[in-house]
This record gives structure tokens, sequence and C-alpha cells, in this order.
């Protein structure tokens, strides 16, 4: 199979990025449809991904104090009532379970799309005293969100993520929190998955549902549309109050906690797919690549090739690095074209002609050069090329980005913008009005405030602008 067949099996990239993505995580292998409309099942290389993406998290939440538990699917459907604001966010999401064991239940369970109630309802049980706070708890789960409109990774019924949930005795502390951990997923999303992001606050339209601040993590796709990958949310006593979490300080007297919750999603894996993807497939970064070099013989009958093969694998295994030697009997185009198609970042290949000179060639995904090195340092070049590939893609995005940030004086400039694929920075006087109109007529969302920008007026109405909104369309 050549190459033109095998990227013919994708659609464009430049002429229909949604197709060019749903073409992607099917050919690659990474999911399939689930039976339930909406749903997904994460196939071995997906899900590979995503255990890379948990291991390389979750010592970050360790390293910052947090401690793993599990609280149930089910939620007893009167918790979501106790905080207002959070119901009616949520009410058009849930799924109900109303019946079980053959009978009707005495109360519907809802079936979690988020876990603030009924942490909410364990931490009011567990904590008594001052001593006991900070609580600092993250669970990995799934979550289910009906949703009308999806798309595997992006947005699907059911979904796996992280959600941490803290209480904390003071405002101050709260808010830290949750600002702390906004920065702990801002260093894994570029250190890790090589994007950059852009971080700011919600405007109260976008906010989580019962939450006083919510921050969010914009990542720009390669059609200029923007991702949210991760949320972070100042809670205050919202949840507090609601659930009676509370606690007697050194004073002698009762005081309501303060919370917070974050959380990212197997949505980082749609996002690593729209920001570094091109014509021929995936771009993935090594760290969270399943495969970060893979082996290939050209013409492996001959003698040598497979033991010099077998012994590179050796040796990039004994230094942790995740190898494969496709030792199977298609032919090394074949073979190429396969693997570039699903992101493998280095591919290293070996024929007699490159034993007899001491050299080895290596494919770099990202870039599509292929060098000579010698074979008696490959394992060092090959540990020293990941962390260049890892460093490049993350330059590489940033520079894409930063070329699609334009600003705009009034709404057509906003239009302009975004259709252009763009994010949009532009004044807002701060009314939901203004805000309603440019989605309305424009399409993009406001993603967060532009921090510490100013703008003389509000793009819409042309009065006083209190703050500069970055607006863009969005997954």
């Amino acid at each position: 199979m050549g190459k033109e067949s095998f990227v013919e099996q994708i659609a464009d990239i430049e002429k229909d990025f949604p197709q060019w993505y749903t073409d992607v995580v099917l050919k690659t292998k990474l999911v399939d449809y689930g039976p339930v409309k909406g749903t997904m099942v994460i196939r071995p290389y997906g899900y590979a991904i995503w255990e890379n993406i948990q291991a390389e998290l979750d010592a970050r939440f360790k390293a910052t104090g947090h401690k793993n538990a599990y609280f149930p699917l089910l939620i007893p459907i009167g918790y979501f009532t106790k905080e207002a604001e959070h119901v009616e966010g949520f009410a058009p999401e849930v799924a109900v379970v109303t019946h079980a064991g053959g009978e009707e239940l005495a109360e519907p369970l809802a079936i979690r799309p988020t876990s603030e109630t009924i942490i909410g309802s364990m931490y009011s049980k567990w904590l008594q005293s001052y001593r006991d706070l900070p609580i600092k708890i993250n669970q990995w789960c799934n979550v289910m969100r009906w949703e009308k409109t999806t798309r595997p990774f992006l947005r699907t019924s059911e979904f796996l993520w992280q959600e941490g949930h803290t209480a904390h005795a003071t405002e101050e502390e709260a808010r830290g929190e949750t600002m702390q951990m906004l920065g702990v997923y801002k260093e894994f999303a570029e250190n890790v998955l090589a994007i950059p992001v852009i971080c700011g606050k919600k405007t109260e339209k976008e906010k989580f549902a019962g939450a006083v601040a919510t921050y969010g993590m914009e990542a720009m796709m390669k059609d200029g549309k923007s991702l949210q990958a991760g949320t972070s949310h100042y809670l205050g006593q919202n949840f507090a109050k609601a659930f009676d979490i509370k606690y007697l300080d050194k004073d002698g007297t009762q005081k309501y906690a303060y919370t917070s919750s974050w959380g990212v999603s197997t949505r980082l894996i749609g996002a690593l797919i729209m920001a570094h993807g091109d014509s021929r497939g995936l771009v993935l970064p090594p760290k969270v690549a399943p495969v970060q070099v893979v082996i290939v013989p050209i013409a492996a009958k001959k003698g040598g090739v497979v033991e010099m093969c077998e012994q590179i694998k050796q040796k990039l295994e004994e230094m942790s690095i995740r190898v494969e030697f496709d030792n199977t009997d298609a032919s090394p185009g074949w073979k190429f074209n396969e693997w570039e198609m699903k992101g493998v970042p280095l591919r290293i290949e070996i024929g007699p002609r490159d034993i007899e000179n001491g050299k080895a060639m290596i494919f770099r995904r990202d870039t599509l050069q292929k060098e000579s090195y010698d074979l008696s340092t490959l394992a060092q070049t090959v540990q020293e090329l990941l962390s260049t590939v890892q460093n490049d893609m993350l330059e590489a995005a940033r520079v894409r980005r930063d070329g699609r940030i334009v600003y705009a004086e009034d709404l057509d400039g906003i239009l302009k913008g975004v259709e252009s694929g763009n994010f949009v920075k532009a004044g807002w006087c701060g009314c939901r009005e203004c805000e309603d109109k440019v989605k309305e007529k424009t399409a993009a969302t406001a993603r967060v405030y532009a921090e510490g920008e100013t703008a003389e007026k509000c793009a819409v109405c042309g009065k006083k602008a209190e703050h500069v909104v970055i607006f863009a369309r969005a997954y």
C-alpha cells in the first residue's frame, strides 16, 4: 500500500477538518463507536495515551499534597436540588436511573455528571474540626453527560476524567488552591502535551454552575478553534452551605469551609490530535506517545539485520524508551506510512548497507526529516532527539498560535477574525447582552479574560470597556 492510498483514507485536513479528525481517530484505532449513541470504546492505542496522561498528572497531584479516593457513580437526585445554580446548570445533561432490581426506586438516582454534590455530602460527615483541614482529594473516574451532539474524545455522553475536590479554612487558601491547580494544568499541557495554553477567568455566563469563579485553560486547534482543555473552580461557600460542610474552629465557633474543584478529561486526547496532527495523521509528543520509537528493518532477510534491530530495541528499552520493532512481513513503505499515521515520534531504519557503514537512518515525525546517525551512539542520540522533538513541537505550536491572535475594535472585526481562524482579543463592557450578541452574530464565545490587558471601548456597544476578552469559536 503506497503513501497516497494511506493518506487517501483520511479527509483533507485543509478542506474538511472535522472529517479529518473523525477519520484519524478511527483509522489509527484510538477509538470506536459504542453501541449506545454518544458513547465511545477507547481502544488500546488510545487508552495507552490516557494512561500516560494519567501517570504524568497523578504524580503532579500527589506532589501538591492530594490523595486519590473513589466516590459512588450514583447520586440521590435530591442532592442536586440543594445547590440551585448547580442543578439548573446540569439538569439537561443528567441521566437518571428510575428502576433497579425489577422495581421502581423510591428516589431516582442521577448518574454523576460531576461529583461536587456527593463529595460535599461526605466532606460534611468527615469534617469536624479545624484540625481536619485542608481536605485535598482527587478521583479518577467516569462521568456521564447526556450530550445531543457528540464527537469522540471531544464531547461524548460518557468520558473519563479526574476531578479534584478540596475544602479549606479560609477563602485565601481555597482561592490559592484554585490558582495552583490551574498552574499545574498549564505546566502539564505545555511540557507534556506540547500544547501552549491561555489561562484566565471565565465570564459569569461561561463559569461552572455553582461556582463563585471559574478559570479555564484554552488551547488553539489547527483550525483556529478553541478547546477548553481544563478548568479550575473556586466554589466559595456555596456547596459548603448547601451540604453543611462546617467545622469547629480554634475560637470555639462553627464555621463553613471554603471549597474548590478542578478537572481535565479524555478530551485532552482530542486536543493532542487537533493541535498537532497533519495530512498524514497523528503527530504525538514523545512524553505521551504509546510508542516513542519504531524500528523498521530494510531487507530484513539479509544476514544481521534482524539481529541489529533486536540489539537496538534492547538498548532503548534499558533506557525506559517505549520502542516497537516492526518485524511483520509488510513492505517497509507500508510500515512507514502506518506508523506515520499513528504519530510515532521517531522511526529508525536499519538495512545491510547501514550496518556496513555503522549508520542508521532516523525519521522525525514532527518535521518529516530523515538523517543518518552513528550506530555506536544511537541510543543516546534517540534519547536526545526525543527531548528535542518534545520541545520543538511546543515551540511550533506556540508560534502557530501566537500568529493567529488578532485584535478587533468592533463586532465586524470579531466576525472577520474568527472566520479567518483566529483567537480575537476585544474590549468588553461586562454586559451579558453584548456577550450574547457576539455569539449570535459570530458563533464565537468569550473564552477567558485576557489578564492584564486593557481597551478603550467595548467592541459591541462602544461603551467603556471593563475587560479585554478572548473570543473564539470553540469545540
